[in-house]
């Protein structure tokens, strides 16, 4: 869709909104306006749309027309009704723009507001429905609880491993394949191993508290057992995890997972792992190109919990295709059957660099999507999971969300403090991006080289930005983590 400003800069307000409303199309056009009288200053917006017109003001009254939240807040308001005018259902997120909805009502919340006026909030100034209402708040209380065990010097640390067996249709990130790259994996871990013990070197000297560790990717297990021994036994040598409450490792693809693999991951250190079927239909596996079958991840997941895990979370994705509403809850219903502490249900957003935005036959419509997320949340809190942290993703099917559900006692707390930015997360290996928390609002990024060869090949400089940005942190002592 083409957007027009008119009296105002505030692209990224309206575009985030129309890009959310109006995913995947280039239809349309659209005109957003502001200007400013003696008593109010009003925002128009102008939708044209598949023969529809839709038109809408809002106004603030001049005298805060200083206040650049609530000015931002006119335009997307007045972008929205007029929206409402030319779609053909109301969307279920409404006026409320940007992937961390809970970051509002988490900040309500820790502000001292009741979950009864954060629900009047979104209803009546953002029109989000009932159930994403739901959604929000109950994961807002997640995030409560988490801020409450973070302290002024804690942090947490993803350890990124951009590789995989292959790549999947919907997939955008930039991964190697170990069939083309295998060749960079060692030198890569070299590399990492001196990040790690470089960093660690720099905790100790300030005296900083990891708090939750994550291994993701890529696909962190496409590392054999040899290389995954060598990897946590560097995490365990310079990284102080004594007060770590939580460590993950993503195993992702369940043929990259053995027994033998899976125990040196648990006795390595990690508590919680990650086995990511995406769906148990073989037939909707080969048509993304995941090569895994359903019996290869239901032999995964015993083996994992052969191995010792207690927390155990598993993705699926809603959308992808060949998937209708009643094939995508029979993947749901395979994997509660399971019982793992953690179930996380992605909708498929199609990236420009994946396969599928390129080819798209087969994929279920935005009503089909929504029918399998509602059923879907029914049946997760049917069998006693709560929703503990969501986000949302341009081009997403639907304009839905990814909602990651927890048994009780078994919250993903470095998925909390990541997504809503509660505290410095610290970021080592290949397309790591570091979050420097300086303060509510506040955050400084620094990002490593998403290619392997880029990283291995600037692996000093990426040591001297450490310093950088253990800087920072001192300098951001007095700073809370929470929001």
């Amino acid at each position: 869709m083409k957007l027009t400003l008119r009296g105002h800069q505030d692209l990224y307000a309206v575009e985030q909104l129309m890009m959310q409303l109006f995913p995947q199309t280039d239809e349309g056009e659209a005109l957003s306006s502001l200007s400013a009288g003696k008593t109010y200053l009003t925002a128009t917006a102008k939708i044209e749309y598949r023969g529809r017109v839709g038109r809408a003001v809002k106004r603030l009254p001049a005298a805060e027309r200083d206040d650049v939240r609530r000015r931002r807040r006119i335009l997307q308001q007045s972008f929205y009704l007029a929206a409402l005018q030319v779609l053909d259902a109301p969307p279920p997120w409404g006026a409320l723009a940007g992937v961390r909805p809970t970051k509002l009502t988490s900040a309500h919340l820790l502000s001292g507001g009741t979950e009864a006026s954060a629900d009047r909030l979104l209803k009546d100034t953002y029109f989000v429905s009932e159930a994403r209402r739901r959604l929000c708040i109950d994961a807002s209380r997640h995030t409560v609880e988490t801020a409450r065990l973070l302290r002024p010097r804690d942090l947490s640390i993803y350890v990124g491993i951009p590789f995989c067996p292959t790549r999947c249709a919907y997939c955008s990130f930039v991964s190697q394949s170990i069939e083309k790259f295998g060749k960079d994996l060692p030198p890569y871990l070299e590399a990492l191993l001196r990040e790690i013990a470089y960093t660690g070197g720099l905790l100790r000297k300030t005296g900083r508290t990891v708090r939750t560790l994550y291994i993701g990717g890529g696909t962190p297990t496409t590392l054999s057992a040899s290389q995954m021994d060598r990897l946590l036994a560097a995490i365990r040598e310079h990284f102080d995890l004594s007060e770590c409450l939580e460590f993950t490792v993503e195993g992702g693809r369940p043929d990259t997972l053995d027994f033998e693999k899976l125990r040196v991951i648990r006795q390595g250190g990690a508590d919680r792992m990650s086995i990511n079927p995406q769906t148990m239909s073989d037939e909707v596996l080969r048509r993304i190109g995941r090569r895994h079958t359903t019996a290869q991840t239901l032999r995964a997941y015993a083996d994992a919990q052969a191995a010792g895990f207690e927390g155990i979370n598993m993705d699926l994705i809603a959308g992808l295709p060949g998937d209708t509403a009643d094939s995508f809850l029979d993947s749901v219903r395979q994997v509660i059957g399971l019982d793992p502490s953690n179930i996380t249900v992605h909708t498929l957003a199609l990236k420009k660099a994946a396969a599928l935005y390129q080819d798209r036959r087969g994929l279920p419509s935005g009503e089909a999507v929504a029918e399998m997320l509602t059923r879907t949340e029914e049946a997760l809190r049917s069998a006693g999971y709560e929703p503990y942290y969501l986000y949302r993703q341009k081009y997403m099917s639907g304009s839905f969300e990814n909602v990651g559900w927890c048994k009780p006692g078994f919250t993903g707390l470095y998925n909390i403090a990541m997504m809503e930015e509660l505290h410095t997360i610290l970021s080592l290996g290949g397309g790591g991006m570091t979050k420097v928390n300086l303060g509510p609002g506040q955050l400084q990024r620094f990002h490593n080289p998403k290619i392997p060869a880029d990283y291995i090949a600037r692996i000093d400089e990426i040591l001297a930005q450490k310093d950088q940005v253990f800087a920072l942190l001192e300098e951001a002592d007095s700073q809370t983590p929470l929001l």
